[in-house]
């Protein structure tokens, strides 16, 4: 705790112990109510959803958490009917156009380096986007040794959900640690990993998800990373996934441009109408049909065509939809890898989605 001139200590917040109990404190002698809001990660578990603080004294309102899952957890608090960050807490995550406090609970030795761990880098970095006219972002994590070595590296892009951003897998997903980990463990091939912004603006239901990133991605994205990074510019050597809105962008970019990566990832998603969530009928199964008739009907496609790996919870909302979707391509002959697992929605799904996905990523030899 921090002292002040008047000799009041300032909170200590997160306070996280090694048995998954969470302490969150704020200063706010003023405020009539505090609670944690009502949304992110740890709302989408089920945990701590509006609970309320107790006020002290000192004037320090508190919250304790029993039990919280190992992992990186997304908050804000809500301070008399004001949403905000913890002021206490430096560590924070972007979403696409918000900020959140981000909490790490450890106990999950995947995702935990060690101190002798050799440890990669991420690096924010803005780029001209020419189909969008003006700079935007991506961030990019490069191996352990890449800076000092030599030779080119397999390069996986990674695409975020709809309520995220460039900065979600580096931060609440946890990638660079969970790569770190693998690759110590020689579970994984050294690699450089992607991470874009798939939106081109604030999102809302009912807008278009896709469409308009994916021409980005090929006459913007993809240059300027081959040019700026040893890393393998052939089939080979490039492999694409995403969450969601993302698993929704490697689909398209996997059918339109089949010669261009070796695997696609597809976490919690599936063939869904881009034009908001609520729409999941069969239609837009019927329009990917129409729109990539080619490759789903030409056998020499199929046998070349980029490995397919599924993953979604079975209380995702979303599982319909990716159960249609391996259907349909197992209908036309694609050989689906599929895994159905426990829980929703939520980035402790997908991060453990990533660990998955990656081993089978570049064997040696390709």
């Amino acid at each position: 705790m921090a002292k002040k001139d008047s000799g009041f200590i300032e909170p200590n917040s997160p306070e996280v112990t090694a048995q998954g109990r969470v302490t969150f404190r704020i200063h706010a002698p003023k405020a009539t109510s505090v609670s944690l809001g009502p949304i992110g990660d740890l709302a989408s578990i089920g945990i701590g959803v509006g609970m309320p603080f107790r006020k002290g004294t000192d004037g320090v309102w508190t919250l304790t958490l029993q039990r919280v899952p190992p992992g990186a957890h997304r908050y804000q608090f809500n301070v008399d009917g004001l949403t905000i960050l913890d002021p206490r807490n430096p560590r924070t995550s972007e979403s696409n156009e918000h900020a959140w406090s981000l909490v790490h609970v450890p106990g999950a030795p995947w995702m935990e380096p060690g101190p002798d761990t050799p440890r990669g880098s991420v690096s924010a970095l803005p780029y001209w986007s020419q189909v969008r006219g003006r700079f935007r972002r991506l961030h990019v994590y490069t191996p352990p040794g890449y800076d000092g070595g030599r030779g080119r590296f397999p390069v996986l892009y990674l695409l975020h959900g709809a309520f995220d951003s460039d900065h979600s897998w580096s931060t609440v997903g946890r990638a660079a640690d969970i790569l770190d980990t693998l690759i110590a463990a020689g579970a994984v091939r050294p690699m450089v990993v992607v991470m874009p912004h798939g939106h081109v603006g604030p999102f809302q239901l009912g807008m278009p998800m896709w469409g308009e990133f994916e021409p980005e991605f090929l006459k913007d994205i993809l240059p300027f990373v081959e040019s700026r990074f040893r890393i393998q510019a052939h089939r080979r050597g490039r492999a694409l996934a995403g969450l969601s809105m993302g698993g929704g962008h490697t689909l398209n970019l996997g059918f339109t441009q089949t010669d261009l990566f070796s695997h696609l990832g597809v976490f919690s998603s599936g063939i869904f109408d881009p034009k908001g969530l609520p729409h999941l009928t069969e239609a837009p199964i019927a329009e990917f049909e129409r729109r990539h008739r080619m490759v789903l009907s030409s056998p020499s496609r199929r046998r070349g065509f980029p490995e397919l790996w599924f993953a979604t919870g079975r209380r995702d909302f979303l599982l319909s939809v990716t159960r249609s979707t391996v259907d349909f391509l197992r209908k036309h002959d694609f050989p689906v890898t599929y895994h159905e697992t426990e829980g929703g929605h939520t980035w402790d799904r997908w991060r453990d989605y990533l660990r998955q996905f990656l081993p089978l990523l570049f064997p040696k030899g390709t």
